[in-house]
């Protein structure tokens, strides 16, 4: 495991939709409007991402959840390899990963 963190990236100029909202603000024309309009493709697009984004935590937390607790279940059950369950659930995270 790498101690580089894995934080989503925003894909869109922050700094320019705020300039462009803020523009469209102080100067109502036509050009400031619409340039302010024209930030509203780009913003749903990177809210999209960022939903995926947070279901595939979600999902990848859930699955981490049912490992952890199906390696406590086998424990308590006397499995000989009771980690077997988080090495595989780690094992496919770690492959998801590579392949992003």
């Amino acid at each position: 495991m790498t101690n580089e963190p894995r934080t989503p990236r925003p894909t869109l100029d922050q700094e320019a939709v705020l300039t462009h909202l803020h523009a469209a603000r102080r100067r109502q024309t036509p050009t400031t409007l619409w340039t302010a309009v024209g930030d509203i493709p780009v913003l749903l697009a990177e809210v999209d991402r960022l939903a995926r984004l947070l279901n595939r935590t979600r999902r990848d937390f859930a699955n981490l959840l049912a490992a952890a607790n199906a390696t406590l279940s086998a424990d308590q059950g006397g499995e000989s390899d009771p980690l077997a369950y988080l090495r595989d659930e780690t094992d496919q995270h770690r492959a998801g990963v590579a392949l992003e």
